[in-house]
């Protein structure tokens, strides 16, 4: 796109100085003809630049010229923004930089943005044990058309319904007031209230999500660093957590640990199996994770479990039992 192009031709020259037509062509993949016509594009949009002639001249910005970040659309900023979160920042131990940055980031945006975006981005935290390098801060399969209905409301303040299917439960539809968007390891979770109380939804268990029109009661600022803090406190504290002594597959040893409250007492079992001392929320979240690992995990303790999963698999083995003289496929 040619918008694109040019706010490529200005950054270029106010990084690099005066560069030659030939340069510039050579830089953006384009002609030198169409070269010249960006640059007549930008003096008739009251960029100043202007030529030099001579055998080291070529074309050049007026010194001290600062440009708002005309080609940064909205999503871009607030992605920007994001990143340079007061959790996100702490990942490399270079807050003071990444903060310096972003407020040089936020200053240059049109005015437009700048409002919206900073507002916007308080909604939306990433954790700081996510790999901000990788190119997927969540790992599991989310549906698009989810993620963006919920974004939606999120940052408009609306109302949300979706339908959730939570563990063991068959799915449902729930109205909700949405609150803000979590990524933890891997992970992206729904902070929300209904009906006034608390509530945490797992986005890979929503299977559709409508914005409505309806404002959301939820407050005018949140501090989602807090509220995510205060909600796995309270979580570990309110509930009945389960410890487990587990063996696990060093290969699934993520997908033990992945919802987890807490994990202890880590070590090596043989080469390919690991030891580990698992807390979990409650009964059934240990159950349903070391179900799910089948032949991949084994529970030491607590025989209540171990027993929970024995019934299962006896159970599943009865009903697929195969009759001795039933002939094979």
């Amino acid at each position: 796109m040619r918008a694109d192009r040019l706010v490529a031709l200005v950054l270029l020259l106010r990084q690099r100085g005066r560069l030659s037509a030939a340069t510039l062509a050579r830089e953006l993949e384009v002609s030198t003809r169409t070269v010249l016509r960006d640059i007549e594009a930008l003096s008739a949009a009251g960029v100043p630049v202007y030529a030099e002639r001579g055998r080291h001249g070529g074309f050049a910005l007026l010194p001290g010229f600062q440009t708002e970040l005309i080609g940064l659309n909205h999503d871009e900023a607030l992605a920007l923004l994001i990143v340079g979160s007061r959790r996100a920042e702490q990942a490399f131990g270079l807050g003071s930089a990444l903060a310096s940055a972003m407020r040089k980031v936020v200053d240059a945006l049109p005015e437009s943005h700048r409002e919206i975006a900073t507002g916007a981005a308080s909604r939306l935290l990433i954790d700081p044990e996510t790999d901000l390098l990788s190119h997927r801060l969540v790992t599991e399969e989310l549906r698009d058309s989810v993620v963006t209905e919920v974004r939606r409301a999120v940052l408009a303040g609306h109302k949300l319904r979706i339908h959730y299917a939570a563990m063991d439960q068959a799915p449902r539809w729930r109205t909700v007031d949405p609150i803000g968007m979590v990524t933890v390891r891997h992970r992206a979770y729904l902070l929300a209230t209904r009906s006034g109380a608390d509530r945490t939804y797992r986005l890979s268990r929503v299977l559709a999500a409508e914005e409505l029109p309806e404002p959301a009661q939820r407050p005018a600022q949140v501090d989602l660093d807090r509220a995510w803090r205060e909600r796995c406190a309270r979580l570990l504290a309110g509930g009945d957590p389960v410890t487990v002594l587990v063996r696990v597959n060093a290969a699934r040893r993520e997908d033990l640990v992945r919802t987890a409250l807490a994990v202890r007492a880590e070590e090596s079992d043989t080469d390919d199996w690991l030891r580990l001392e698992v807390t979990f929320s409650e009964a059934e979240h240990a159950e349903w994770t070391l179900w799910q690992l089948a032949t991949n995990a084994e529970v030491l303790s607590p025989q209540w479990l171990r027993t929970a999963l024995h019934s299962r698999a006896a159970a599943i083995a009865t009903q697929y039992e195969v009759s001795a003289a039933e002939p094979s496929p």
